[in-house]
């Protein structure tokens, strides 16, 4: 699927340092300071508010169009959420990841019930448009309920040590939560996760290809694939 264009007009910067500052702050446990820095050891001027600004309008463009682009998941599925408190209430990130470590979905809900599962669930299914041969969680009860309603046939593994690929990727998550001190907003959290998860599974080299050669060529389909997802209009 061909990437949608992206409008940077009335930027005073052109396309590629915008680009560029966004990926500097999604892809790295950069502050937005530390940004601010960075571009100008490279002569570009600007202030950290306005890559703030850049990465909350043009991260989830960017992240959309490189979602586009990617390829089918895998069919075994690993469930897993993690607490999150914002403002000093308590939050659940619901997380759904391939048996390759690839991001599928993230859903930020204020419980962890059934209700929450079958959400996370039912949207999976929508958004990728099939079933998975199987999903593998952890012990907690709501995901074998939720299943049973949402796809009975479904094969569901229900066991903690089996489940590492979907605590695994928890961890650039907390590495990004610790970096940016919190987050403010439910909304801002879940913006932030769906543009960081995108670039992240585009960047990230698999399991399956780890030679020095190889992930050479994966980082230039990376690149690749980066250039064609902010292409100005």
């Amino acid at each position: 699927m061909k990437s949608s264009s992206i409008c940077y007009k009335r930027h005073r910067f052109p396309p590629q340092i915008i680009a560029h500052a966004v990926w500097l702050y999604v892809r790295f446990n950069l502050s937005l300071r530390e940004v601010e820095e960075m571009l100008l050891q490279r002569g570009i001027d600007t202030s950290y508010e306005t890559v703030r600004r850049w990465v909350i309008k043009f991260g989830p463009l960017v992240a959309r169009n490189l979602r586009q682009g990617q390829g089918r998941p895998g069919d075994v599925w690993h469930l897993d959420e993690v607490a999150v408190k914002i403002a000093g209430r308590k939050y659940w990130l619901w997380r759904a990841v391939d048996q390759h470590g690839v991001v599928l979905d993230e859903i930020l809900q204020s419980k962890r019930d059934k209700r929450a599962a079958k959400r996370l669930l039912r949207r999976l299914i929508k958004r990728l448009g099939f079933i998975p041969k199987r999903t593998i969680t952890d012990k907690l009860r709501s995901y074998g309920a939720a299943k049973r309603e949402v796809a009975p046939g479904l094969d569901h593994w229900s066991h903690k040590g089996l489940n590492n690929r979907a605590e695994n990727s928890h961890l650039p998550f907390r590495k990004r939560e610790r970096t940016m001190q919190g987050h403010r907003s439910p909304g801002g959290l879940q913006r932030f996760v769906a543009t960081h998860s995108a670039i992240r599974n585009c960047f990230s080299v698999p399991a399956r290809r780890r030679s020095a050669l190889t992930i050479r060529y994966h980082r230039l389909e990376a690149f690749d694939a980066w250039n064609a997802a902010t292409q100005a209009a």
